[in-house]
């Protein structure tokens, strides 16, 4: 697992302002991970917690931690090839839209640093 600059800013005012929803989210980012190792293939990987993204990006939602939790979502890259799983950035609903541009552009730079090797 790697972590991006966006990730540890965003999860670090996640932790001490939105703790509940953080906690949630990591965990079923934890649940995720469990189930990329079974299944060795992110497309067979399916919950009700997980979000397909464009460009290969997977958002992990709060659910199953109660009905009550601000809708969050920490967005991944899982990186199949490399065995990596990028954690991008965490934000609310309201700021999905800016999320999801910033995870392309992280993605675009993977994608191009990995043709350029």
């Amino acid at each position: 697992m790697e972590v991006t600059t966006q990730y540890e800013r965003a999860a670090k005012w996640y932790a001490k302002k939105r703790p509940v929803e953080f906690g949630a989210v990591l965990r079923n980012v934890n649940r995720y991970i469990e189930q990329l190792n079974i299944a060795r293939n992110m497309v067979i990987v399916e919950a009700g917690y997980i979000h397909h993204e464009p460009h290969g990006v997977v958002a992990i939602d709060q659910k199953g931690s109660g009905k009550s939790l601000q809708e969050t979502r920490l967005y991944t890259y899982p990186d199949m090839g490399q065995k990596v799983l990028y954690l991008i950035t965490i934000g609310n609903k309201d700021e999905q839209q800016n999320d999801i541009a910033v995870c392309n552009e992280f993605v675009e730079s993977i994608i191009k640093s990995q043709e350029s090797k």
